[in-house]
């Protein structure tokens, strides 16, 4: 496979989130336990998702698959959903992303602060949701895989060696 400088730097930004996301959740989450720390982590699960689909349009752009690409990130989703119609794993990891949006601009409340079941809810589009420590883990997992499928698109199948943030 060829090798996007671009597209790397990208995906080593949405690394980095990854590795701040992480820190959240798996330290400042588990002492302080408030809903605050939970709305910073979903903020970082959607940069890195971001960054990740930037990588993407920048190694669809190189391969002159597309010309250009909006700077509107809702926008950019659909030009991918467009260009890898046949991805359905990245089309779930857009409308997951999508969802993630949606959440963090909700109007939200707290229950259970400085408690193991600190919970954040949200209504997005009718359905209310309860964020909580346990389902926040779940969708960092799914960012994980989001940057390994990501990672395998861009560069193919890696050794086992440089996949500590990609299993």
């Amino acid at each position: 496979m060829i090798e996007s400088l671009e597209a790397r730097e990208f995906l080593e930004k949405a690394i980095e989130e990854l590795k701040r996301e992480e820190h959240l959740l798996y330290v400042s989450l588990k002492y302080t336990r408030t809903v605050d720390v939970i709305k910073n982590i979903i903020s970082r699960m959607i940069n890195s998702f971001s960054y990740g689909f930037e990588a993407l349009l920048v190694h669809a752009k190189e391969k002159r698959i597309i010309t250009d690409y909006p700077e509107n990130l809702a926008l950019r989703c659909n030009v991918l959903k467009e260009i890898f119609p046949d991805e359905k794993a990245l089309h779930d990891y857009i409308d997951f992303y999508l969802k993630l949006r949606k959440i963090n601009r909700a109007k939200y409340t707290r229950r259970e602060e400085y408690r193991r079941h600190v919970t954040m809810t949200v209504v997005v589009e009718g359905e209310t949701m309860e964020i909580t420590m346990d389902s926040i883990m779940e969708d960092s997992q799914k960012l994980k895989e989001f940057i390994h499928y990501v990672k395998e698109f861009l560069f193919g199948p890696q050794e086992e060696e440089s996949q500590h943030y990609f299993q």
